[in-house]
């Protein structure tokens, strides 16, 4: 019985402990938590659970290095308030995954990002078409922030100096873009979707003097049949 006041006793001020803590800290809401910031969170709260669990230990032994962390907590951001390389180590920066309405495969790979990830992050900002963004960066919180081009009429093949736009009739269905080709691979089920084959998809990006699939990074076509297509980057010269 004793056991389990002391457990009810230290879980109520745990609580409280924890909640004035990171009150004091100033934390950002869970989606905008840097990796320092999760880091420190995931600490306190093994702290806790061991201030609970290990009743027959003083309480004081994972206070005090709870304490020790709120305290460098604060330290660390008076350092990041005073030094920009500091603050990107601690919190990283933002990169740039999409510029001028291109992908960037390297910022891609670099954030172990693949294209479904990407089209993810898109449409949670209610893009429905990467033809429209403008410019894309990752945050350091690991959301995106899109920018969309300036325009207020739909985009056209002959705007992304394309070719004209295809006969009315050949794409076949209705609703949001479909990807054709994600990182070099057809997606069979796509062509299928639209009523239409890997033959007719190679005559298409030919247009674009591509020759080889495996040279596309991203390929789309929307409802009026527009395709938006991306070109795999080319590695740096040695």
């Amino acid at each position: 019985m004793e056991d389990m006041t002391t457990a009810l006793l230290r879980t109520l001020f745990s609580y409280f402990f924890l909640l004035l803590m990171l009150r004091v800290m100033g934390k950002r809401e869970l989606g905008k938590l840097s990796v320092f910031d999760v880091v420190i969170s995931i600490m306190l709260a093994e702290m806790a659970v061991l201030a609970i669990e290990e009743i027959e230990k003083p309480a004081i032994l994972f206070y005090i290095p709870m304490l020790l962390i709120g305290l460098l907590e604060f330290l660390m951001a008076y350092i990041s308030l005073k030094s920009k390389k500091v603050r990107d180590v601690v919190d990283g920066s933002a990169d740039l995954i999409i510029e001028n309405g291109e992908i960037r495969e390297a910022a891609m790979k670099r954030n172990r990002l693949n294209m479904d990830d990407l089209m993810v992050h898109l449409r949670q900002k209610n893009v429905k078409n990467i033809a429209d963004v403008e410019f894309a960066l990752l945050e350091p919180t690991g959301q995106m922030s899109v920018f969309l081009k300036e325009r207020k009429d739909p985009v056209t093949r002959e705007d992304l100096g394309l070719f004209e736009r295809e006969p009315v009739g050949l794409v076949s269905y209705k609703g949001l873009p479909i990807p054709l080709i994600l990182d070099g691979r057809i997606r069979t089920e796509a062509l299928n979707k639209i009523g239409q084959n890997e033959l007719w998809l190679k005559r298409e990006i030919r247009k674009y003097g591509i020759r080889d699939i495996r040279d596309v990074s991203f390929c789309s076509i929307d409802e009026h049949g527009i395709i938006y297509l991306d070109k795999k980057d080319k590695p740096p010269l040695q």
